[in-house]
């Protein structure tokens, strides 16, 4: 199967714009594809699949129109197509695809002003993960074993009393260490840092103190 080109998209949306009343040309001026009705223009800029450029030019042809779109190939994976179109919508650019094998042309986004919508619960999450995390381990970005997590520095407290004390309760760490969840982090054992010894008394296991080790810094 070739791979499509550019100006395989052209026949499908030329036919698709002129059915909208549009007269349509490609290749006019920096334009892909410019289509007129009445007083109105149109600019489409294809490419067969997203990309920084195609953003760009996107962008560098409001300065023309307000009725921009980029237009791609239908495939690709979903996930994909949907973060572009939503970075498209909050540029105020349109987005259409084009089945290449029937020339389905399907408009995904329209050029129109875009306020992105608040996520109240996702805002909440991101002041707790910023309260928990204890400094400011990753200033520069990750550390040289990885990001350092809230969750991470309360398994390292975890772990660094164990060593100091030996098999404890999660009670107990949550009292001395100050870690709310110590009780949930060594029975979850994500890293495989911790072994039960008994009802809620946990202690280190070799992956554990090198886990210590690695991120006591942290």
């Amino acid at each position: 199967m070739t791979k499509p080109r550019e100006a395989d998209l052209y026949p499908a949306i030329k036919a698709y714009l002129t059915r909208q009343g549009y007269d349509v040309k490609g290749e006019v001026g920096a334009a892909d594809v410019v289509a007129v009705k009445g007083d109105a223009v149109l600019v489409v800029e294809m490419k067969t699949g997203f990309s920084l450029p195609l953003f760009h030019q996107g962008i560098a042809r409001q300065a023309v129109t307000d009725d921009v779109y980029l237009a791609v190939p239908a495939d690709g994976q979903r996930k994909a197509l949907l973060a572009n179109v939503g970075m498209a919508r909050r540029l105020r650019l349109g987005v259409m695809t084009v089945r290449l094998r029937d020339g389905l042309v399907e408009v995904l986004a329209e050029p129109v002003p875009f306020t992105p919508r608040k996520a109240p619960k996702k805002a909440k999450a991101l002041k707790k993960a910023f309260a928990r995390l204890r400094g400011d381990p990753n200033a520069g970005g990750a550390t040289r074993h990885g990001l350092v997590t809230g969750y991470r520095q309360d398994a390292v407290a975890c772990a660094r009393f164990l060593a100091i004390h030996g098999p404890s309760s999660g009670a107990r760490i949550k009292d001395w260490a100050e870690i709310p969840g110590a009780t949930r982090i060594m029975a979850d054992d994500h890293y495989g840092w911790f072994i039960r010894i008994s009802r809620g008394v946990y202690d280190l296991t070799a992956a554990g103190r090198r886990g210590l080790a690695d991120w006591g810094d942290g």
